[in-house]
């Protein structure tokens, strides 16, 4: 099954257009993905039931919105993909290297990109939404926890994320507005191929820089969902960001970052392509400036 959020509603895409969960469940379910999120398992019996009897209603170039505009936590998993630790000439960890983005970074699968510094940097990720909450929970039992799979970006000003010396600021630094774009659609796992295998990719100014999928992670899915699980309760609704592959800004020689008027492409196997164009901050994030 594969959902989206159109203006703040929640509706089931088939392949001739897509349908209103609240008109077509007759109130059953409210009209946020949100509130659909929270009572994953009710919604899924209702469309398991009802799934020969949707009539998509076409719509012409469809634009969504984040496709969970309010998750309760964000987390995101450092250094995840093999071949990025090497480019960042890391060791592999050996836990999962967990940081949180604030959820007022969520942003649309499409728009513009304010670029608070000039070394704001791109991370395709595949991302996890929970759908049944999750604590203590064994790798063998945790993609069941997971409602869906979506795309993200987790955007980055490197300059602000490793500010403070042997203190770095991961979360500050990947959650200025706009830094975590989610979607366009949400997927559930049924509907890949290797749910283990999820391709990714980014592109900058229609180049391919990052290229790879999930079959490349250090710590896959269940792996995450477990070890977070047991340190916190994950919640329905709760996104994470399950890291990226090489190919970022930061690890070319010299390091490029976005600059205004670049377009990020950013594509999510099954879940749909996300577009931005970048816009300069006005004034520019000031630290010195601020703090003086």
């Amino acid at each position: 099954m594969k959902l989206g959020n159109i203006n703040g509603r929640a509706v089931i895409v088939l392949p001739d257009g897509v349908t209103d969960v609240e008109q077509a469940s007759g109130g059953r379910f409210g009209p946020d993905i949100q509130g659909v999120l929270r009572r994953w398992d009710e919604f899924t019996e209702w469309t398991a039931a009802r799934v020969h009897h949707f009539v998509g209603v076409p719509v012409e170039n469809p634009r969504y919105d984040a496709a969970v505009p309010e998750p309760g936590q964000v987390f995101a998993v450092g250094l995840n993909y093999r071949a990025h630790a090497l480019e960042a000439g890391l060791p592999l960890p050996e836990v999962p290297l967990v940081f949180t983005k604030f959820p007022s970074s969520v942003a649309a699968p499409s728009g513009t990109l304010v670029l608070p510094t000039d070394q704001v940097d791109w991370e395709v990720e595949v991302a996890v939404v929970i759908g049944r909450a999750a604590h203590r929970v064994s790798r063998a039992v945790a993609w069941d926890h997971v409602a869906a799979i979506t795309g993200a970006q987790d955007f980055s000003a490197r300059d602000v994320q490793l500010a403070g010396g042997a203190k770095p600021q991961f979360s500050l630094g990947k959650s200025f507005s706009g830094f975590t774009p989610l979607g366009p659609l949400l997927v559930t796992p049924d509907e890949f191929p290797d749910r283990d295998a999820i391709a990714l990719e980014c592109r900058i100014n229609g180049a391919t820089v990052q290229a790879s999928s999930t079959a490349d992670l250090i710590f896959p899915v269940p792996a995450i969902v477990s070890y977070l699980s047991h340190i916190v309760t994950l919640r329905p609704g709760d996104v994470i960001l399950t890291g990226t592959p090489s190919g970022v800004g930061l690890g070319m020689d010299p390091p490029r970052y976005l600059a205004t008027g670049d377009q990020v492409t950013t594509t999510v196997e099954l879940c749909g392509v996300m577009h931005h164009v970048c816009g300069s901050a006005v004034p520019a994030f000031d630290a010195a400036g601020i703090l003086g």
